[in-house]
């Protein structure tokens, strides 16, 4: 079980401090990453690439997307049927109905308020439409396992595109929201529960900046990864991960080859230092979805695999929903 592995490895030793350990999406399964960076330079018989296991615990559910936030993952059936919050340090798992149903397109970041109750925000939209767009918010209490909905005006002028992760910084949901003209790729990180980092490109260059003040309306940012002109990684921006000891970026994308019908795509890790040293790490075949449109053509969708940008750190949050006492029924 992934707890007992956690308790070593991150409890364990000084090395275990010096490396990435955390989770991943890799072909619809949660997995277990453990990244050293040192030596990124060495040659390839030297270096030691990341060591990424399948989760056994959630092994029987295919799941698309995962959040994390204060020890917990929050994870997305592939089905969209169902969520799953996972505890991996005490090995609890929690099951969350929709109140009416969920959506392949919605969006959830998992947080918590000022008395550390955490909470589910679920970002919906109207999908009917050329382009989706947000229409409404929906949070989920742990503390009483049910969901409430929120009428809050949402602005015309952008969009939270469907790829678009949210991330938790300090028990806050953050999103990165587009104007609707604009052509730029961005993904959003964080780092440890300090910072937020964005991943910005366009068709030329790539950088990554991160927050220095983060204020109830503004934000300002510094320059982590100075433009990189060439270093195009793909048109959703990746998830990915810094080290600002290290002062690196890894980025987790497909490998940069032509899409074709049939052919084999990697998952690939892009190791990238501020100086603009580029390596990329194979970390395995992309499996080919391929889809058909109305049409009857057949196109490349390859699953892409997906970081969670936090370096796990042990909760005790408990999962289990406490069942009233018998002295508690009799009461009401």
């Amino acid at each position: 079980m992934w707890n007992a592995l956690s308790k070593k490895r991150i409890l364990g030793g000084k090395s275990a401090k010096k490396q990435f350990l955390g989770f991943m999406m890799m072909d619809s399964r949660v997995c277990s990453i453990q990244f050293d960076l040192q030596g990124i330079r060495n040659d390839e018989e030297d270096f030691v690439g990341p060591c990424i296991k399948q989760v056994s615990l959630l092994e029987q559910v295919e799941i698309s997307r995962a959040f994390h936030c204060d020890g917990l993952l929050l994870c997305v059936l592939k089905d969209s049927s169902r969520l799953v919050l996972w505890n991996p340090y005490l090995g609890q798992i929690r099951w969350i109905q929709p109140r009416n149903s969920f959506h392949r397109l919605d969006r959830y970041p998992l947080g918590y308020d000022e008395n550390r109750n955490h909470k589910i925000l679920r970002v919906f939209g109207e999908y009917e439409s050329s382009r989706s767009q947000v229409s409404g918010y929906e949070i989920y209490d742990l503390s009483s396992d049910s969901w409430k909905v929120f009428d809050f005006d949402v602005s015309p002028d952008w969009d939270i595109q469907s790829h678009q992760r949210g991330v938790s910084l300090k028990g806050n949901a953050f999103f990165l929201a587009h104007e609707k003209t604009r052509k730029e790729f961005v993904s959003l990180s964080c780092v440890r529960e300090e910072q937020l980092a964005v991943l910005y490109q366009n068709w030329e260059d790539l950088e990554i900046q991160v927050t220095k003040k983060i204020d109830p309306y503004t934000v300002s940012w510094s320059e982590f990864l100075r433009p990189i002109s060439g270093c195009q990684i793909n048109n959703t921006a990746g998830s990915f991960f810094i080290d600002e000891e290290k002062k690196v970026a890894v980025v987790f994308e497909l490998d940069r080859h032509k899409q074709t019908e049939d052919a084999c795509r990697y998952q690939t890790a892009y190791i990238i230092e501020q100086d603009g040293y580029l390596r990329a790490v194979n970390i395995g075949v992309a499996p080919n979805l391929r889809t058909s449109d109305k049409c009857g053509y057949t196109s490349g969708v390859y699953c892409r695999p997906l970081v969670c940008s936090s370096s796990y750190a042990p909760s005790l949050v408990q999962l289990q929903i406490k069942k009233p006492s018998k002295s508690d029924e009799s009461n009401d």
